[in-house]
């Protein structure tokens, strides 16, 4: 029996061993971290206009939260929100690329440009189309939040002045993101769907703007069909414990012109013609803890169609929605009490439709 041989097996495969430790602990001490937080909200709503009781909610959020370093310095980091049936409301996996950017893949509005530019005004609590109706200024770029990607540029600095924004394209305007592996069942109505949006901050001041567009295919080859276009821009300005802001939004859906009367609902997205409009808002912080603030938002719906076809003129003129809303907030630690009380005039755009008058009140508690 070689004993010589039988050792130098026995040390190469401690050599082995040693060096899949190492490479074992290499790789433990680059890889991520993850956290869990949540919040538990009790709600208590009133609301009049469209046959609801008094009503009590019970929300329960759940937030699992990565991040880790590669190598070159790159960063990632990944989230995923669950709602109270466990499914996933949002979820993002961005990779931090230094002064290159970032890049980001996610659905529900997890990375996109967009939500930083549909209602973008300051409020103690929740957006105006909260409430109810359509809230035109909601869908802003909504159509691509998922199946797509995001860049954000690099923080640029100029003359004093700070430049943020970034870029959404999705591959097929309208479509969820699937899960790993999956596939998303081809649409023949639209196609890829593009959204730039830019802010410049200075001081106490800053502008922001967006613009999207989804492809229309138009199967149909009908000649008044169009791409679907959609834009906001907003101002905001800080001084001492007061910040105000304004904005005004447009969003046409592409579609054929409608001849829809002044008493029927319209929804973005089915309806022709054009949404447009404007919002503003007074925010106030009382102190550290106590906030309050007011918030006007009025959309106009214009059919673009001034042919006469549906009876009479009348049938056709323009229609406002209008949301009013008072909020207020107080925290308290891992505690917070919150409230707003909104008014949505001819909900859907509807001058039939009765006045929304909705009132809530959330304790929040965050762990």
């Amino acid at each position: 029996m070689n004993n010589n041989k039988e050792i130098n097996m026995i040390n190469l495969k401690k050599v082995g061993l040693t060096a899949l430790a190492g490479s074992l602990a290499a790789v433990t001490a680059h890889a991520g971290e993850m956290s869990v937080s949540g919040s538990a909200n009790v709600t208590y709503v009133t609301k009049s206009g469209d046959n609801t009781a008094q009503t009590l909610g019970n929300d329960k959020d759940v937030k699992f939260s990565g991040s880790g370093e590669l190598d070159n310095g790159f960063t990632f980091s990944l989230f995923t929100n669950m709602k109270d049936s466990f499914d996933v409301s949002s979820s993002a996996t961005v990779l931090t690329m230094g002064s290159l950017g970032s890049i980001g893949v996610g659905s529900g509005g997890g990375t996109n440009i967009n939500g930083a530019y549909d209602e973008a005004i300051p409020t103690a609590y929740e957006e105006n189309s909260d409430a109810g109706g359509m809230g035109a200024a909601n869908n802003i770029g909504s159509n691509g939040d998922g199946n797509g990607i995001t860049y954000i540029f690099p923080a640029m600095e100029i003359m004093g002045a700070t430049i943020t924004g970034g870029l959404d394209y999705s591959f097929q305007g309208g479509s969820d993101a699937a899960n790993d592996g999956g596939a998303t069942a081809r649409d023949h109505t639209y196609g890829n769907a593009y959204g730039l949006g830019l802010t410049v901050a200075y001081d106490a001041l800053s502008v922001g703007a967006f613009v999207y567009e989804r492809e229309n295919k138009n199967p149909a080859a009908d000649k008044t069909v169009e791409d679907a276009f959609e834009g906001s821009w907003n101002v905001k300005y800080s001084a001492g414990p007061v910040s105000i802001g304004y904005s005004e939004f447009h969003l046409n859906s592409g579609l054929a012109n409608d001849s829809v009367a002044t008493t029927a609902a319209k929804t973005y997205g089915t309806a022709g013609g054009i949404f447009d409009g404007d919002m503003f808002s007074v925010a106030f912080n009382v102190n550290d803890d106590l906030s309050i603030s007011y918030s006007e938002m009025t959309a106009t719906y214009d059919s673009q169609n001034h042919g006469g076809t549906v009876g009479s003129m009348a049938d056709e003129a323009d229609v406002d929605e209008k949301h009013e809303s008072l909020q207020a907030a107080y925290s308290m630690g891992a505690m917070s009490i919150k409230a707003y009380t909104t008014e949505v005039t001819n909900p859907f755009f509807d001058e039939n439709a009765a006045t929304i008058t909705k009132n809530e009140i959330a304790l929040g508690l965050s762990f």
